[in-house]
């Protein structure tokens, strides 16, 4: 497989066809649209592996850590991949209770997969937005989120859950007796020359699975990087390919935004091409669009919101921006 060729792991259905822009890129134009939208921090597009345009906004350096919030569930679904493809996870289809060491419940979440956490099909009452407050106040976390209330079966209907994603990190960290810590060191960190800074812990010393990771927002960059070929640093391969087909296939569609979503990626389209973005609060996004083997890491002020009908509205609209700026590169 080409890099591009990971464009066939995106169904046809989700954009329409590739419109290419006739104008040669416009730099100064992509700063000054950038520039207008005060909650953005920096801006990075890589197209190749080349660094294409890199800047930083309001006093900001592109070298200083960002927290990514819940771009973190596109590194976590990264890190499950690696597990897999190391035979410390059998596969998505793998039930989580007995990686975890639970006894059974006797219902529908006995039945609850790995694959079910990666997409946000748990069927279980989410833990994020208004339920977040008393879920990290809650004396165990992956208890607190495997016991709310079934309001869906496993594999159904689209939920965005933090929850189900820490419950997910305990199950990995289970299986290879390393905490999340250690594995995006070790499995991602060493080979592509990422420092993973600690980051939050639940009262059982549990890294936060799915929100709160820091890294550089090149370091990001990077992460879209490794995706878009295929899984490798070098001669190093990372993740497998197929896994990360694997995850660009839609398995439910988000409510607010309307995207697809597979396994820690949401699938849309920008500028009439293909492409997945992870996302976090404040308007974190990581950007790849295979066609053009293009990454885009953006981050903002994680202190405020960045609502689809709002703030991420206007970030929607820098990357079709960008998107067209460059797709004749």
């Amino acid at each position: 497989m080409s890099r591009r060729t990971l464009l066939g792991a995106l169904p046809a259905t989700l954009a329409a066809p590739a419109l290419l822009a006739q104008t040669p890129p416009r730099p100064d134009d992509l700063t000054t649209h950038a520039g207008r939208l005060d909650q953005l921090r920096t801006l990075i597009i890589t197209i190749g592996g080349q660094t294409r345009f890199a800047n930083a906004f309001g006093g900001r350096r592109l070298d200083q850590s960002a927290n990514i919030k819940s771009v973190s569930k596109t590194v976590l679904a990264t890190l499950t991949g690696i597990a897999i493809d190391r035979g410390i996870l059998e596969g998505a289809d793998q039930r989580v209770l007995p990686v975890l060491g639970r006894a059974p419940f006797g219902d529908a979440r006995d039945d609850l997969t790995i694959g079910d956490l990666l997409s946000m099909r748990a069927g279980l009452e989410s833990t994020s937005g208004e339920n977040y407050g008393a879920w990290i106040a809650s004396r165990d976390w992956v208890d607190y989120a495997l016991t709310r209330d079934l309001v869906s079966r496993p594999g159904g209907r689209f939920i965005y859950s933090t929850g189900s994603w820490h419950i997910l990190g305990a199950a990995l960290s289970q299986a290879s007796g390393l905490s999340l810590l250690e594995m995006a060191r070790v499995w991602l960190g060493a080979p592509m020359g990422i420092a993973f800074p600690p980051w939050v812990q639940d009262r059982q010393g549990r890294y936060l699975g799915g929100n709160e990771m820091a890294m550089t927002p090149g370091d990001l960059a990077r992460i879209g990087e490794l995706v878009l070929n295929e899984g490798r640093v070098g001669d190093e391969q990372v993740v497998s390919a197929e896994w990360i087909r694997t995850s660009w296939q839609p398995r439910g569609r988000s409510r607010w935004s309307g995207d697809a979503y597979g396994y820690g990626w949401f699938l849309t389209s920008f500028a009439g091409q293909q492409a997945c973005y992870g996302r976090g609060y404040g308007g974190q996004m990581l950007v790849v669009v295979p066609a053009l083997d293009m990454s885009i890491s953006i981050t903002s002020d994680p202190t405020l919101p960045a609502r689809s009908g709002g703030y991420f509205s206007d970030l929607r609209a820098l990357v079709d921006h960008a998107v067209a700026d460059f797709a004749t590169a």
